[in-house]
């Protein structure tokens, strides 16, 4: 069965219009970082696709962070050249030959703010591809940010995250302050993908894009769920095992409120009574009294009177009708005559019928006698023939 793509890791391309997002930075005192990009990005999944279009001898001084970051660039001639900017339709061409021959790449980011991809943003969702943006707040058009699946501005990715690491003790080392830091910071990115349960293996696989030297072993554990039990004794978080598969699930990490504790449902020795729902009555039929038979009962039952010791219960009053007495002056009820049982009815005697008559028997048929042979006379020459 194939996994759901909620469930699986998804596959990102990741297409960036340069030159669009260098005219934004226009008059702008910060330069572009692709590494904030990046950080987030990863988040979301693997990224398998990186390219970036734009006439790199007007940018180069953009070129060196963007092949350390493992980064295609895409040279694009100049306008003089051609008449007219073709990292548009480049990006574009290339971008609708990736959903149609990589299957797995489920996941497109556009990097621009120009709303002429709005099409190709249309086309991407048709094929049954998740769409995300990503611009400057002051130079994006509103028909590309309404037309994505998801829309990141630029400008949130250079805020500060919340902190979320608690104090640590001053006895942990240093190395593994910087990987608690890098644990808390995977597990806030799964909170912002919407992750209600968070599993052990989860929380590896973003840790490892985010940085992929990571190794558990370099920190001195054997396994990941070492490091996660020795995070709980640093308070850090809190771990539950899987009661289907056995493995460790986050509950709770860094400043997080606790989550409220459940009501027990028994009280007093009491089990806490089913709403509208008896034991019994599962279903409508069952072992005991069904619903309806219970609320009558309830109904039916008299309610205690509460009184004080010192205020006597004064006498209710019945009004009960009585039965007027006769009048003396009718007279006596006639005598009822016995009446006699009438005679039993005489018992008919049964008649018996005569035997029929017996048959008669038939003679024998005789066969019937065969006709007398005819003469034949004749001299020879007309013999055969009937002279009669």
């Amino acid at each position: 069965m194939k996994a759901s793509p909620a469930d699986s890791e998804h596959a990102l391309a990741v297409f960036i219009d340069f030159e669009n997002l260098a005219m934004g930075f226009n008059g702008r005192r910060d330069r572009f970082e692709i590494s904030r990009v990046l950080e987030r990005l990863v988040e979301k999944g693997k990224i398998v696709v990186k390219r970036a279009y734009c006439d790199w001898s007007r940018f180069g001084q953009y070129t060196g962070p963007l092949h350390e970051s493992a980064i295609e660039l895409i040279e694009i001639p100049k306008r003089s050249a051609t008449g007219k900017n073709s990292a548009d339709i480049r990006l574009v061409v290339d971008a609708i030959d990736l959903a149609y021959s990589k299957d797995h790449i489920d996941t497109f980011c556009i990097v621009s703010g120009d709303s002429d991809f709005s099409p190709l943003v249309s086309k991407l969702k048709e094929l049954g591809k998740h769409v995300i943006g990503l611009g400057l707040a002051n130079a994006t058009s509103n028909l590309l940010r309404d037309n994505c699946d998801e829309f990141i501005y630029y400008e949130d990715l250079a805020k500060p995250a919340p902190a979320v690491v608690p104090a640590v003790a001053d006895s942990v080392p240093e190395q593994k302050r910087k990987m608690f830091a890098l644990l808390l910071d995977s597990l806030l990115a799964l909170r912002r993908e919407n992750k209600e349960v968070i599993y052990s293996s989860m929380v590896k696989d973003t840790m490892k894009r985010k940085r992929p030297s990571f190794n558990e072993g370099y920190y001195g554990y054997e396994t990941f769920s070492e490091l996660l039990e020795d995070a709980q004794k640093q308070g850090l978080l809190e771990i539950e095992k899987s009661k289907s598969s056995g493995t460790y699930v986050v509950t709770r990490f860094g400043n997080e409120p606790k989550s409220p504790e459940r009501k027990p449902r028994e009280a007093n020795g009491r089990e806490e009574p089913r709403s509208g729902r008896s034991r019994g009555s599962r279903g409508g039929r069952g072992r005991g009294e069904g619903r309806g038979e219970v609320r009558r009962e309830r109904a039916e039952k008299p309610r205690p009177v509460e009184a004080d010791d010192d205020e006597a219960i004064p006498d209710v009053p019945t009004y009960r009708p009585r039965l007027a007495a006769p009048p003396g002056d009718l007279p006596p009820p006639l005598p009822v005559e016995s009446v006699k049982a009438p005679p039993p009815l005489p018992v008919p005697v049964p008649v018996e019928k005569a035997p029929p008559p017996p048959r008669r028997a038939e003679p024998p048929r005789q066969a019937p006698k065969p006709p007398p042979a005819r003469r034949v006379e004749g001299d020879g020459f007309g013999a055969g023939l009937d002279l009669d």
